[in-house]
């Protein structure tokens, strides 16, 4: 059977229900994958009338009751969220503890594997800060995990994320390169690569600084020695067109922003991440909530659409697009 896909519809007052909802209306994802909703069917359908959505929406209290019938997407709606909670581009209290329950839901059922893959639609970090529940913000991602960026051909993941320039190369240390690309590695061929050819970026300008000679090159060094098809450190400044070519399969890359760049330069509508580091599949996307259209049904939907077709492929062991 084809993999169940949840995806958390992200804060309601935002643009996560009409991106999510827009995405289905398609009938792509239902194509290749069984989804489910996990969020409030109020601000769903909200969302639908004030985005002129075509799709009918079915409210569960709980996953066994889904039933993935063709033309009706259920709703995981276990806690109801007072409908006078829900108003566009307004965050609220009420919202944010509504997400984050949503997101525990999502993770206790993929990690029991009642569901194959899941997606955070966007959310807002001023409507869960108002819950006062800072740490549970900061566990959006979990420890232990990466961001694998995609789009299209280019695959990035960081070392590290929001860490000041200044504190970077700090950053770049053998165990923290050598760590990724073993991670990388296994992760992808789990997606079905049979053997990925992973490249490393280079920290300076050329790969041809200290880091590069003395951390970089070592870790890459090692993983070839383990049997990882391993390449770097590679100058940052031609690596990632080389992955579009097609000569990478992914790109590790030395800080936030250095990947960033690329994969919001090649294409930017259709991009999405993905967490490794996981047992299970988990993705998101590239933009936040976007309070100032929120209801207009002008938010462009192809990074969930992406997202939603990525996760089906990889839950399916398919590999990616």
């Amino acid at each position: 059977m084809s993999p169940i896909v949840a995806t958390v519809i992200g804060d309601p007052c935002g643009v996560g229900p009409e991106v999510v909802l827009k995405s289905l209306a398609t009938g792509q994802p239902q194509a290749r994958s069984r989804p489910l909703l996990i969020g409030s069917l109020a601000a769903l359908e909200k969302t639908r009338a004030a985005c002129g959505i075509d799709i009918a929406l079915r409210a569960v209290a709980d996953i066994a009751d889904a039933r993935y019938q063709p033309g009706v997407i259920d709703v995981l709606d276990d806690v109801p969220l007072d409908p006078a909670e829900i108003v566009f581009s307004r965050a609220s209290a009420a919202c944010g503890e509504a997400v984050l329950h949503w997101l525990e839901t999502a993770e206790r059922l993929g990690r029991a594997g009642a569901v194959q893959a899941s997606i955070m639609a966007p959310v807002d970090s001023t409507a869960i800060r108002l819950t006062g529940k800072l740490k549970e913000l900061d566990d959006l991602q979990p420890a232990g995990t990466w961001l694998l960026r995609v789009s299209g051909a280019l695959r990035v993941v960081p070392i590290a994320e929001h860490v000041l320039m200044r504190d970077v190369p700090a950053t770049v240390t053998k165990d923290h390169v050598l760590t990724l690309l073993r991670l990388l590695n296994d992760t992808l061929r789990r997606f079905g690569l049979a053997q990925p050819r992973i490249a490393v970026a280079g920290l300076n300008p050329h790969a041809m600084g200290p880091e590069d000679r003395e951390q970089i090159a070592p870790a890459v060094e090692q993983a070839r020695a383990e049997g990882i098809v391993a390449t770097g450190p590679v100058s940052p400044d031609a690596v990632f067109r080389q992955c579009i070519e097609g000569r990478h399969d992914a790109v590790i890359s030395m800080y936030h922003d250095q990947g960033q760049i690329a994969v919001k330069t090649a294409v930017f509508e259709g991009a999405c991440s993905i967490y490794i580091g996981l047992p299970y599949v988990h993705l998101s996307i590239p933009h936040g909530s976007a309070y100032d259209i929120a209801g207009q049904g002008i938010a462009q939907h192809k990074s969930m659409l992406a997202a939603m077709l990525t996760a089906a492929a990889l839950a399916g062991g398919r590999g990616f697009l």
